[in-house]
């Protein structure tokens, strides 16, 4: 898979992605440590060196099985983490209340982008990942509780110690990106777009374009509801969240399945599954660097690799558009 370069650094990435919020368990109703790691070494030995986690999937699950797999590897691997969402204090801005991590215990989660805190999560980062260096560090949500000047200065101050290659952010608005870019020069934005989900096309995907920043965009198949494999009678595993989110309620799931029935035949006419047409479709749409990709095991893995080698010609393209056009969903 041919790497793309993440602006206003050397880090370079391949444009899917291992997803590692799965495997964190935390939402998803658990997560298998041995299919886990054996997941995230299948990408890496077929291509897909990059892979993406954070401190909050699992608690530190996530990043510790990923520390697990890339183990004698890092010199082959990109490294994308996270800071700024902490469950072991309060700061003065409230993200989540009254979760529980992987055993069973309460905890509320916390935006906290202070620079004493940024430094101390990058090393628990390091530790917790088993390396020296992180190829990009973001900050998961914005924290309205700190100064913007201070938490890039944090960035600025790990940078210079050789302990991040660059820094990005996650979850920023186009004039939050703005905001911060007048003391760091950000490298990307990670943030939610799926077929079903496009409202970062207003105002941040031209932002992007047009100060070339990269775009990593998280949850393209919307939590697995364009799978195709989400149905009325799905079983869910316990602790899993999605049966409460709109996306996995009636009637938007109703039509989002009939929409995909629409495009089958593309997908079809290609040997492929509407997985791998939903991830080669957002990954052709205007300004998107890397998509990222969930996976369990290694059978999805091997899935999602087959979507980079696909081909879709502009008929095809604006069929799916002229389809997404007329999907009315109640979000």
């Amino acid at each position: 898979m041919e790497k793309v370069q993440l602006p206003s650094s050397d880090v370079n990435i391949t444009p899917i992605t291992f997803g590692a919020w799965a495997i964190g368990g935390w939402f998803w109703g658990g997560a298998e440590e041995n299919e886990s790691v054996k997941a995230i070494q299948t990408a890496i030995a077929n291509g897909m060196t990059t892979v993406d986690t954070a401190p909050v999937y699992g608690f530190g699950q996530s990043e510790e099985f990923v520390a697990k797999a890339i183990k004698g590897k890092r010199n082959k691997v990109e490294i994308l983490t996270k800071f700024g969402l902490v469950w072991d204090k309060k700061s003065g801005y409230i993200h989540y209340e009254k979760t529980y991590d992987n055993q069973g215990n309460e905890v509320s989660l916390y935006r906290l982008g202070s620079k004493e805190s940024v430094i101390k999560e990058c090393e628990n980062c390091l530790r917790r990942l088993g390396t020296d260096y992180i190829d990009l560090f973001q900050q998961h949500w914005p924290d309205n509780s700190t100064p913007l000047e201070e938490t890039m200065e944090a960035l600025d101050i790990l940078k210079s110690q050789g302990k991040i290659r660059a820094g990005g952010v996650s979850n920023y608005s186009a004039k939050e990106m703005a905001e911060a870019e007048n003391f760091l020069q950000l490298a990307s934005n990670q943030v939610p777009y799926s077929m079903v989900n496009r409202g970062i096309e207003d105002e941040l995907v031209p932002y992007c374009i047009t100060n070339n920043k990269a775009i990593i965009a998280y949850s393209p198949m919307q939590r697995g509801v364009l799978t195709g494999k989400i149905t009325s009678d799905y079983k869910f595993s316990e602790g899993d969240h999605r049966p409460a989110t709109p996306f996995f309620q009636e009637p938007n799931l109703r039509r989002i399945n009939n929409f995909l029935t629409k495009i089958q035949p593309i997908a079809n006419d290609k040997n492929a599954t509407i997985a791998q047409l939903v991830l080669k479709w957002t990954l052709e749409q205007p300004g998107i660097t890397c998509v990222l990709a969930g996976a369990r095991n290694e059978k999805q893995v091997l899935e999602n690799l087959k979507a980079a080698e696909m081909k879709l010609s502009g008929e095809e393209l604006e069929f799916i558009k002229n389809e997404l056009d007329k999907l009315k969903l109640e979000l």
